[in-house]
């Protein structure tokens, strides 16, 4: 094959792999809408029942929503849905839990003793489904990612699953028990919220309007409201 020919096969086939590339981009590479949000923070607790003492790092929350901003005609505001997951737990330091309900049909603390010796850790888990729905205020709209933000809204979420776990050691191995029901934790839960940053980072703040536990089926004289300060990272 003569030189001329090389240059003109490997030319063709530069051309060929060049179309099959962008073709490929095209393919891989789908225009989603929206956005999604995770959110990293820590749990505080507001008028807490005697015995409910947290641990700060270990009573944490992690949320993951997807979010669908809308702009507001062509005004410096956002509308902003969004739908997901929040993971959230409470660390007890001094290693009380929820009992199993007595019978007024409610959940005092308890010490875990009370099940177990050697208590490594005790918590309380739950998981929610929320909606989340804000307002949100860009200083350079035309260019969000960007620009510094600041956004105000409200949260209502549905408790989907709960449980209490006591970590201990028995005989030398470290063991686990999971009691797994509501626990007289309020099903259903609502707040307001307030987030500012610049592009895709942010500080946040929830605070829960309705109480943690539900009238007369948490600890006695319970009253408590929860709130969780924190990170964000949205992937725009």
């Amino acid at each position: 094959m003569t030189g001329k020919r090389i240059v003109w096969v490997l030319g063709l086939c530069a051309i060929s792999l060049a179309g099959w590339a962008q073709d490929t981009k095209k393919v891989y590479r789908p225009d989603f809408p929206g956005s999604f949000n995770v959110e990293l923070g820590v749990n505080q607790a507001q008028s807490p029942p005697t015995n409910f003492k947290k641990g700060f790092w270990g009573s944490r929350t992690v949320n993951v929503y997807y979010q669908y901003p809308i702009r507001i005609r062509n005004s410096s505001f956002t509308f902003v849905p969004s739908a997901g997951m929040s993971f959230e737990r409470f660390k007890l330091v001094n290693n009380y839990t929820l009992s199993p309900a007595d019978s007024a049909g409610a959940y005092p603390l308890v010490s875990a003793l009370n099940f177990h010796s050697g208590i490594k850790k005790s918590m309380i888990v739950t998981n929610y489904f929320e909606v989340p729905l804000e307002i949100k205020y860009y200083a350079k709209p035309n260019n969000p990612k960007r620009s510094f933000w600041i956004a105000a809204g409200v949260r209502g979420g549905v408790l989907l699953h709960s449980l209490t776990k006591i970590r201990y050691r028995e005989n030398g191995q470290t063991k686990v028990d999971k009691d797994i029901q509501r626990h007289g934790i309020n099903p259903f839960r609502y707040g307001v919220s307030l987030r500012m940053g610049v592009g895709g980072f942010s500080w946040y703040g929830y605070y829960n309007l309705s109480p943690y536990f539900k009238s007369g089926e948490g600890p006695r004289n319970a009253n408590m409201t929860t709130w969780t300060v924190g990170i964000s990272i949205n992937s725009f």
